[in-house]
């Protein structure tokens, strides 16, 4: 649901040389030696890090965090502070849940295992996962993370389609293994993205009205597969996640992906759904964010929430996909889908389920955009909000402002809530917009102290 009429497309351009800002920052939102001061005892620690640690670790916020126990929605550090997590979608039920905490620990004692082995539980799960996705998607393979579902689900996608080409959206992030990372352009351009893919534009960000996004998206993807099979690379899949929240949280209007995901079937290729942001209730209305466009994908990948914070994912698939894989193919690993992960999963979509969650995630969504409403009518700080449940994004920066200096606004306000015990970050390809994504637990209290933390960080700025 889109808040205030979003700004023309010149605003929505990247930093003033025409680049991406990941482009010029790996991690923009991350602690830079020297940028702030810190306590001796965080300090020593990022030297001790510095001296084991592969480079390409960052520690995020300009004075890192360091949180020894977490409860909730809240995370504690060494003397006891506690802070507010409005950021960690993989706790989704909230940091160390106690029932889910207990049934990692009873199937960790008992048996751990792998999918080799006959184990009824796995089977359970599987059943109840399926029932939960369109009927067409009956099949399930078992990962360990979103990015390894990402990887698995284009094997499966250039595999039935005998192409190799992949669309994503200009500023995706679908993951960090050597498949998923080469369609990833959100990850900057250090990382090079594969000569199969091509990259789309959402209407959103460029300026187009709801009326005409959904054809403005289908002429996007429609060019894209004439390039590609001009080309002689053809199209094996659409990989998109269904809010785009890297892109910025521009996930409306609901629907318009549609005539998108019919072009590329067209052209015998698949649509994937990325789902390890939006999928397992976070949109509050559907259990899986494709559902808000009424379309049922091809694939769809898992990850993060599914284990509240222990590592599993999973790609489940229409049984034809599957079954041709299947027959060239043996795929499974040591760890996916073992007996642990499945115990703890299985947990989580109980809770999830029988507790009302997805209830509380669209109600708590509308208290937040109300709040949100109150602040963008006192401060012209903040030019939009978007959001589908507890996935918000709030575009930061008055209107005269430079792409460069509303990000600047941007990471300075992440980094003022981070001093005042509040956890959120940035997106979108400015890094201008704030990505809000608290647990899906979440209370009216927290989501008030949310709008306090932020309305003290807006005025702050305004000084």
């Amino acid at each position: 649901m889109a808040r205030r009429k979003a700004p023309e497309q010149a605003l929505f351009l990247p930093i003033e040389q025409g680049k991406s800002a990941m482009a010029e920052d790996l991690m923009p939102n991350r602690y830079r030696p020297g940028e702030a001061s810190l306590p001796k005892r965080e300090a020593d620690l990022i030297a001790r890090r510095d001296h084991v640690l592969g480079s390409s670790y960052r520690l995020q916020y300009r004075r890192p965090v360091h949180f020894v126990r977490g409860e909730g929605m809240w995370l504690y550090d060494p003397d006891g502070r506690a802070t507010l997590d409005f950021y960690n979608n993989v706790p989704s039920l909230g940091h160390c849940h106690p029932e889910v905490t207990a049934a990692m620990a009873e199937q960790a004692g008992r048996l751990s295992a792998n999918t080799r082995y006959l184990e009824p539980r796995l089977v359970d799960y599987a059943e109840r996962l399926i029932a939960t996705f369109p009927s067409a998607l009956d099949r399930v393979v078992f990962t360990c993370t979103g990015s390894e579902s990402n990887d698995l689900a284009l094997r499966i996608a250039r595999l039935v389609s005998g192409a190799d080409g992949v669309i994503v959206s200009s500023y995706a992030y679908h993951g960090t293994s050597a498949a998923a990372a080469a369609v990833s352009p959100n990850l900057g351009d250090a990382v090079k993205l594969s000569p199969s893919v091509r990259m789309v534009n959402l209407p959103g960000p460029s300026g187009i009205d709801e009326a005409n996004a959904a054809a403005f998206f289908e002429a996007e993807v429609r060019a894209a597969i004439r390039d590609l099979d001009r080309r002689g690379i053809g199209v094996a899949a659409l990989l998109i996640d269904s809010i785009f929240s890297s892109d910025g949280v521009w996930l409306d209007p609901p629907g318009f992906i549609a005539g998108a995901v019919e072009a590329v079937r067209e052209a015998g290729g698949l649509f994937i759904a990325d789902e390890v942001q939006p999928g397992f209730g976070r949109t509050g209305s559907h259990m899986w964010g494709f559902e808000r466009h009424d379309v049922a994908p091809d694939l769809a990948t898992l990850g993060k929430p599914m284990g509240n914070g222990y590592p599993i994912g999973a790609v489940v698939g229409r049984r034809a996909h599957m079954d041709r894989f299947g027959a060239t193919a043996r795929y499974s690993n040591t760890f996916a889908g073992n007996t642990v992960g499945i115990a703890t999963a299985d947990a989580v979509l109980t809770i999830l389920q029988r507790d009302g969650i997805m209830e509380n995630a669209l109600a708590m969504g509308e208290r937040l955009a109300s709040g949100l409403d109150v602040l963008a009518g006192q401060s012209d700080a903040i030019r939009a909000v978007r959001h589908a449940g507890l996935f918000f994004g709030i575009d930061i920066g008055r209107d005269a402002m430079s792409p460069g200096e509303r990000r600047a606004m941007a990471l300075d306000l992440v980094n003022l809530l981070r001093d005042d015990g509040v956890l959120i970050s940035t997106c979108g390809a400015n890094e201008d917009t704030l990505k809000v994504r608290p647990p899906l637990v979440c209370e009216a209290a927290h989501v008030d102290r949310f709008l306090e933390a932020l309305a003290t960080g807006l005025q702050r700025l305004s000084a």
